[in-house]
This record gives structure tokens, sequence and C-alpha cells, in this order.
């Protein structure tokens, strides 16, 4: 059995490898960045060791630091988690080298896997369904080309050793291939180290099902049933369910039989998925294998009731599997939500900063939450920014579905964007609650999701602010009226008046008290209100509700029960001129410029692609808000840069 587990990762995933550690009994020792050194994983471990500075390629993709750090501790295991080094198979020949157990399968199926093309014959080898496509070593633009041509379009263009979403995209038509090449092949490189792609016929209404297997040493193999991962943006999976709703009994044994066939043709060891797009028609088609432990894995194990980690160290100790296929009972279903630090209304950018309010929901046996991160951490731009998994279950999948809703509902962050907004609105859109599914279900029901408040919402949740930092005040000052904010005039009604910015907009809210209620510059309703913590009872014309705002230094948010609006407070350094910032354009959050495509006195056009940069492993492009004239270039390919730094700035076009 294994005695002490190294965890070559970060994050919530290393959080949850160490809590079935310590369940097991099995010594744990976490590593980290120096981005990473008062994180939470490093405070659970028993152990920690320190490997380099906060890029991954320089810390967390290293595999020497890691190989060493295990020495050094005397780990007899490691464990990689997902993403970094976990499908990496110099990494695991590197710990069969140093006698180390690696928690994950051999090196010769992870290389057979690691390559999309590779597989794909493995695959039709072993008689599980393919997509038609291209997977050839010929990788030159005019041959990839001519072979989406010959699939027909749409095609999907997809790194041949990435996963993730990573060096992927959909190309609609020949007129933006050469786009989506250069972009996909240069995204692979930075993630991967290799820019192979592979093209595939796309699917317009298919759902991304796919199937966890589980092999040990001892030639016996099992299909833990299946999740349904369709909703998606750029590619990666925001929720996911099990079982996935409206599968037959047939087509589900169909798909576990076919991915058992898959593990077994690599001689397959320790958890895997086995991915596949399911067609309307019930058809079904081989897309990848992933070689490790998925994201989405605390769905199975809540309808499974098996802890998939403790079959891991089980299986990598050299133990038989804990079931057998017929003992693998499925009961009720679950859902996982991601929570991510990112702006779904501006295409899902990352933000990056401090959580300086973060309320969960209670967790219980029907709530679950994996998360590496706690009120005051900060969200980093090295890293993915993903803060939480949140996972429920249900008797059945409408009781599952409520219960996520709910605790949406009730999960509360201030400090950065995140998407729990645009996740209720996807739980609560009728077309999820019918399982209604396919992987392109957030642009087909985009204008329902990306609901913009009205000016009406917003000036009552302005107002609401503003009822809560006058209570906020009150409670917090002293009882000298000089030193309160608070309008304060003699022999004359109270007011309070408070400047706020939503978006791009300027909000005054102007309070005034009269016989006892508070009326607003906005309408003529009568408020009345009361706050306890974060909780504000509120009374509106006699209509009376609760809901939880949150004050710091930078904002306000205001969390309401379909929607929450994060106010910025107006400083004296935000009144001054600002027309030295006119015609800049600034970096949307901290990042690495990965291309700057003009050079000054350039020409450019409104639209125009200017700088290319990449943050949380993810590729961005900056373009010109106008026509105009290319006045300076502040950084090149290569520069740090931090958010809202001034990339370049243009002269505008005479009208």
């Amino acid at each position: 059995m294994i005695n002490k587990l190294l965890i070559a990762n970060r994050g919530e995933i290393a959080c949850r490898i160490i809590r079935t550690a310590r369940q097991l009994g099995v010594a744990t020792v976490a590593v980290f960045s120096e981005a990473d050194r008062n994180s939470q994983h490093v405070q659970m471990a028993d152990e920690s060791v320190f490997i380099g500075p906060a890029p991954s390629a320089e810390s967390y993709l290293v595999i020497e630091k890691i190989i060493a750090a295990a020495q050094r501790t005397g780990a007899d295991a490691i464990h990689p988690g997902y993403g970094f080094l976990s499908e990496n198979e110099a990494f695991a020949d590197a710990c069969g080298a140093a006698n180390i157990i690696f928690v994950g399968p051999p090196t010769s199926a992870i290389a057979a896997m690691g390559s999309k093309s590779a597989a794909k014959s493995i695959m039709s080898d072993a008689e599980v369904p393919l997509v038609p496509g291209y997977h050839g070593n010929e990788q030159g633009f005019e041959k990839l080309a001519a072979e989406a041509e010959k699939i027909g379009y749409p095609v999907l263009l997809k790194a041949a050793y990435g996963g993730g979403g990573k060096g992927m995209r959909v190309v609609e038509k020949a007129s933006e291939f050469k786009q989506a090449f250069d972009s996909a092949k240069r995204e692979a490189q930075a993630s991967f180290g290799n820019d192979k792609m592979l093209i595939e016929k796309f699917i317009t209404r298919p759902r991304h099902v796919e199937i966890q297997v589980f092999c040990d040493q001892h030639g016996n193999a099992v299909y833990l049933a299946e999740r349904d991962c369709s909703v998606q943006r750029r590619h990666q999976k925001v929720i996911e369910e099990a079982p996935a709703p409206a599968l037959s009994e047939r087509t589900r044994e169909a798909m576990g039989k076919a991915a058992i066939r898959a593990a077994q043709a690599i001689d397959y060891v320790g958890a895997g998925t086995v991915e596949f797009l399911l067609d309307t028609d019930n058809s079904f088609y081989f897309m990848e294998m992933n070689t490790r432990l998925q994201v989405e894995h605390p769905v199975t194990e809540m309808v499974t009731g098996q802890d998939l980690v403790a079959w891991q160290l089980i299986v990598a100790s050299g133990q038989e599997l804990p079931l057998s296929q017929d003992q693998i009972e499925l009961s009720g279903h679950a859902f996982e939500a991601r929570i991510y630090a990112e702006d779904p209304a501006n295409d899902f950018l990352p933000s990056t900063g401090v959580l300086h309010h973060l309320k969960t929901p209670e967790t219980s046996n029907v709530v679950r939450i994996d998360s590496g991160v706690v009120e005051g951490d900060e969200v980093s731009a090295f890293y993915d920014p993903m803060i939480a998994k949140l996972v429920v279950w249900g008797e059945n999948r409408t009781i599952a579905l409520r219960r996520l809703i709910r605790a949406l509902d009730d999960y509360r962050i201030a400090g950065v964007r995140t998407n729990i907004d645009f996740l209720r609105s996807i739980a609560r859109h009728p077309h999820f609650q019918r399982a209604e599914l396919t992987t392109r279900f957030i642009e087909q029901h985009h204008d329902a999701l990306f609901i913009t408040p009205t000016d009406t919402d917003v000036e009552t949740h302005a107002v609401l602010a503003a009822l809560a930092e006058n209570l906020y005040e009150q409670q917090h000052a002293s009882g000298n009226v000089w030193q309160q904010a608070r309008g304060f005039r003699m022999n004359q009604n109270s007011q309070f008046n408070l400047e706020l910015t939503h978006g791009e907009n300027d909000i005054s809210v102007k309070l005034e008290q009269r016989n006892g209620a508070w009326y607003s510059n906005f309408d003529d309703s009568a408020w009345l209100a009361s706050l306890d913590g974060d909780q504000l009872r509120v009374s509106r014309d006699g209509h009376q509700f609760s809901l939880y705002v949150m004050p710091t230094e930078h904002d306000i948010t205001v969390f309401s029960e379909h929607h929450s609006s994060r106010f910025a407070r107006q400083l004296v350094a935000d009144t001054l001129d600002q027309s030295a910032g006119e015609g800049s354009m600034t970096a949307p959050m901290n990042g690495t410029i990965v291309e700057v495509l003009v050079t000054q006195d350039d020409v450019v056009e409104a639209d125009q692609a200017l700088v290319i940069m990449e943050a949380m492993k993810m590729e961005y492009t900056i373009r010109a808000a106008y026509a105009g004239t290319v006045d300076s270039v502040y950084f090149a390919a290569g520069d740090l840069v931090s958010d809202g730094a001034e990339l370049l700035s243009i002269r505008a076009a005479e009208e």
C-alpha cells in the first residue's frame, strides 16, 4: 500500500486528493510555486516543498523539481491530478525511473492516447466508432485546408496532443480556416509544446457523453456509468451531470462496452474517461480518451457512492478493483457546476483579484463543494480561473436541478467577477430543464442566457447598495456626526448620497429620509431597511424581502434572487481629467503578450486585431475600437502585462 503521496498539482484537485489520502491514512506532500505559498493545498498537506516561480513552466511543469521533491520527502507515490503533468509520458517514465509509483496508467497508454491521431487508428482497430476526419502527419496549411474541404464544412480543428479546449477551433467556412489554423497552432504549441493538428467533421447537434472507466493490473475493467458534459463554452465544460438524461439502457451499455474495448486496446490501468459525441439518432463516435481523473468525476461519485481517488490509490498499489461490473449500482441524479472567476458578458474574460467575500451554500450529503480557496485568497493570472466545483445530488433530475438552483442562489462572491449568474441562467432555462442538450446549447440560447439587466434593475440595485452602505456606516461610525458622511443638516431631513459606476455608466444615488422611510431620486418608493451582517432586510412600499450586500473598499456587490450587480465606488481620482487615456488600448487582464500585430504609424480599421495575449491558459485578441493610426506600441511579444496596462495608442482617423 502507498504510505506517502506527493500531489503534483495545486488548487481544488490537490485539496480533494489530500482529503481522500487522509481518510486512507496516507501521508501527503504538497508542492507549491511562489504564487501558492499560502494556498489551501499547502496548508492541508502534511508536508510541502517549494518548486519555483509562479509560471507553471518554471514550477508545476518541471519534472525534475517534482521528482526531487518526492525523493526529498520520501514519498513513494505521486498523484498528478489533472492538467499540468497528468498526461505527460515523460513524467510517468521519470517516476518509474525513480522507483516512485505513478498514480495513473502505464506510459504506453499515455503515449497511445496522447496523440489524438494515433488514438483514432487504435480505436478503429478496436471497433470503436469514429467521426470522419483527417489524422495524418502531413501538417502543411495547404494539406489541412484541402482535407477540410474534403471532409466538408463545418469542421473542428483541434490540437493532436491537446485537451481542455486548448488549441481547438470550429471553422464554419473556408475563408475562416487560415486565421483559425494559425491561432490554434500557436495555442497548442504554448499549451502542450506540440502544434500538430487534426481535423474532424463538426456534428451540428451532438451531445458530449463520456464514460468513466477503471482498470486494474489484474485484467479487470469496469465502466461506472456516464456523464453528460454537453453544456460548454469555448469547448470547456460548464455544467455536467450523471447519468446522461434520455439515454436508453441499450445505448448506455453499448457505449460502456465500447469504452472498455478502448481501454483494453491500450492495456489501460487506473481511472480513465472515454469521450463520445452522441448524435440525435443515438449513434456515437469516439472523440478522445483522457488518461487521468476528470474535473467532473464528483458527479459519478455522487450517483455510484464510490470514491474514485480511493480507487486510484487502491489500483496504483497493485490491488484489484473494489467492485465488479454487476456490483456497480446507480442511484439518483447529480449535477456539477464549475464556478469560475470570469466575466461571461465579456466573452468569458478571466477575472483576477482577491476574494474579499466568499459565502458558500451549506454542504451536506446532497450538496458538495470542491474548492482550493477561502475568503481572502487571490485568484492569480498564472493558473486556471476555477474557484470551485458545486456538486448536488437528488433522487431524480428534477430534484437535483432544484437543489442546484438553490445552491447557486446561496453562492456569493465579491472581489472578482464570476459566472454564477450565468450558471443560474442555464439552470433555469426551460430547454435545460427539459434536458434538450447539445454542445452548442450556449450559442443557441445566447440571448436568453446573457440577460442584460434593465436600467430599472440597475437603479433598484443601486438604491439597495446605498441603503446598505448607509446602514453599514451607521453601525461602524463613531457618535460624532461630523465623522459621518450622511449629509447631516440642522433642522432638515437626513440625506445620504453615493456615487457609483456600473459598467461604463456613472450612477448617483440620493436618499432622503421622510417620515421614517427613505426615498430615492429614481422613483417615489418608500424604503425601510435593516442590516444584519451581509443580509439586508428590506420593505419597499409594503413588499418585504431580503437579499445580501457586500461592501469592500473598491466596490459594493448586491446579490439578489436572479442576478447580482457589482458597483465600483467613484473615488476622488476617478473624477480627475481622463483625457490622457483616450485613444489607448489597455490589457483586459494580467497576462503575457503573445504577438503584436501592428507597428508604429500603421493605419488600422475598426475591429482589426492588434495584439494577442495569453492569460489563464487561454489566448485573447485585443482589437481596435475605431479606425486610426498607431501612435505608439509599448510592449513586445513575451512581455508580462498587468490588468489595465496601456498596450498601444491609436490616433483616431479624421471624420
